[in-house]
């Protein structure tokens, strides 16, 4: 009888035939797994590294099956003889080259370990790289090819009433569709709706735990239009971390007063009015006595409304607890997602929050006003900044403003960078000859003697190896002005831009931009307080001072 099954030889040569992967995705995928190894801004842990390996040979399996297709529709075919050698040649510059690859990538690893002060790594870690390499881009490979056999298989379906060229393409996008609608639809929506459940259960943290205010001056305390339920995790920890009258008398020597904290949550299903919100934050800073201290400093958080105890304990220790500090709350995500899913909420977080206390601030009479400054770090400086329109609007407005750790989308940094003085160097800027705006990846290089820093300090805090504020878009395919000058304190002499990876190898040091040593990355430790120092010391204040005040460890 004729049966329609195949023997097992067949099936043997089917599962092979299935299994082989072509010859140009297959270079390409080597290529670019070698080009993974390349040294970038940041070390990482061997499993990162196996994973971010693996995405570049997916990636470049890709491209080399593409490029492979074309060339061969213009007839770009070996023999049979010329195919088994090149496949010969092949396997053996492989595995020497990926072994050359990893030995290099052992000494870039290490040096830069070294650079920003961790613990070098063994010939092992070579080995968790190379076998979660293997195993991640082998699942993604093998997922793509289901995804294009499922292709081919509905092409077949359809061209059984329809023409076939018309079938094929009609199969690809029939399967792409749906393969975005699980992805994007089912798949990323499960997943956020998870995220959005789990962030809502961190916002409510610290409820009980952490006892109540009594204080008039903080939020939260006797009189306040703020509950304590309302003020959400991070304003909780705001509130709770301020310094007492006590412990700055301590630092000072003089007798000093209670810092006031003004702040505003999200509450406890995250909906709330921006605006409206502003205006309870000004107002909270009105009936504390916010607006009767010496420094009034306006921050925009992150995310989930973190505000950097580094930041606001340097101004409240400098001027002897004679401050306030305003914040809100604009979402309960993390950062990463609130810049993704809604960065506009930054923006207009921290203009409407500006605005909210700067109406106030001019109500006073002129001769009554605190001085005023703006703050942020991160998305926080990304949202504060679109307060002003630019420099001479911060000149005109404010006594002063920090901003810590940009974004490459902070819309005033971009500006300030592309537009800075001829000579100066991307990752240290000079603008408009240092006037009024100046940039550091240390905060003593603002004490330089010229020109000299009067009216209002705005500074920006940045390190050099930070990949946050050195990410793009762009990166895929222009090599950046801190690649084509002279390597910044920090950064790998070996570093090398290359089209694509290096915009894959930065987004993928983000994720370890917060695991660096402080000073390094995106950890900016005690450097705020000598950069207060810089933009707003109390008169009387000293180099000894700063440096005393820093070993004091602030926030931690």
């Amino acid at each position: 009888m004729h049966t329609m099954s195949q023997d097992p030889p067949s099936r043997r040569r089917s599962l092979r035939r299935h299994l082989r992967a072509p010859f140009a995705a297959s270079v390409g995928a080597v290529v670019t797994a070698w080009l993974a190894l390349t040294p970038s801004l940041l070390p990482r842990d061997p499993v990162f590294q196996g994973v971010v390996v693996a995405i570049a040979a997916w990636l470049g399996y890709g491209i080399g099956g593409l490029a492979g297709w074309v060339v061969g529709r213009w007839g770009g075919r070996l023999d049979v003889r010329a195919w088994r050698v090149a496949w010969a040649v092949f396997g053996v510059v492989a595995v020497a080259g990926s072994i050359a690859m990893l030995s290099l990538h052992h000494g870039w690893e290490n040096e830069l370990r070294a650079m920003v002060g961790v613990e070098p790594v063994g010939v092992g870690a070579m080995l968790v790289t190379v076998g979660v390499a293997l195993l991640v881009a082998g699942a993604l490979i093998a997922v793509s090819r289901l995804v294009k056999a499922a292709g081919r298989w509905t092409g077949r379906v359809v061209g059984r009433v329809l023409p076939a060229g018309v079938a094929a393409v009609l199969g690809a996008l029939l399967v792409a569709f749906v393969s975005y609608t699980l992805l994007v639809d089912v798949a990323t929506d499960r997943i956020l709706a998870s995220l959005d459940a789990a962030s809502m259960a961190v916002n409510d943290e610290f409820r009980t735990d952490l006892p109540e205010p009594d204080s008039p001056f903080v939020s939260a305390g006797p009189a306040s239009q703020v509950t304590w339920d309302d003020l959400g995790r991070q304003g909780r920890l705001f509130v709770d971390n301020r310094p007492t009258a006590a412990q700055i008398t301590d630092f000072s020597g003089e007798p000093a007063e209670e810092p006031v904290r003004a702040y505003v949550g999200v509450g406890n299903d995250g909906d709330v009015d921006l605006r409206e919100q502003a205006q309870v934050a000004a107002d909270e800073l009105v009936r504390t006595g916010g607006l009767e201290r010496a420094v009034v400093n306006v921050v925009t958080g992150t995310g989930r409304g973190w505000v950097n105890e580094d930041q606001a304990q340097a101004l409240e220790y400098m001027w002897n607890g004679d401050t306030a500090t305003v914040s809100m709350q604009y979402s309960y995500l993390p950062s990463p997602l609130s810049f993704v899913l809604d960065r506009g909420r930054a923006q207009d977080a921290g203009r409407l929050l500006f605005d909210a206390v700067y109406g106030r601030w001019l109500e006073l009479p002129p001769d009554r006003r605190p001085r005023l400054v703006v703050s942020g770090e991160s998305l926080g400086s990304f949202g504060a900044e679109e307060a002003f329109s630019g420099e001479q609007d911060m000149a005109n407005r404010i006594d002063g403003a920090l901003f810590v750790g940009p974004t490459s989308n902070n819309e005033l940094w971009s500006r300030f960078t592309a537009e800075r003085d001829p000579g100066s160097p991307e990752v240290e800027p000079v603008y408009d000859g240092g006037s009024t705006v100046r940039f550091a990846g240390d905060p003593t290089d603002w004490e330089r003697p010229e020109p000299d820093w009067r009216g209002t300090r705005v500074g920006y805090l940045q390190h050099a190896n930070d990949p946050i504020t050195w990410w793009s878009w762009s990166l895929a395919v222009q090599r950046p002005d801190w690649l084509e000058e002279p390597r910044a304190p920090g950064v790998s002499p070996s570093i090398r831009w290359i089209p694509g990876i290096t915009m894959l190898q930065l987004g993928a040091d983000q994720m370890m931009a917060n695991d660096m040593p402080a000073g390094q990355g995106h950890r900016f430790g005690q450097e705020p307080v000598w950069a207060w120092a810089a933009i707003l010391p109390p008169p009387g204040w000293t180099e000894a001072d700063t440096a005393r005040l820093a070993e004091e460890e602030l926030g931690g």
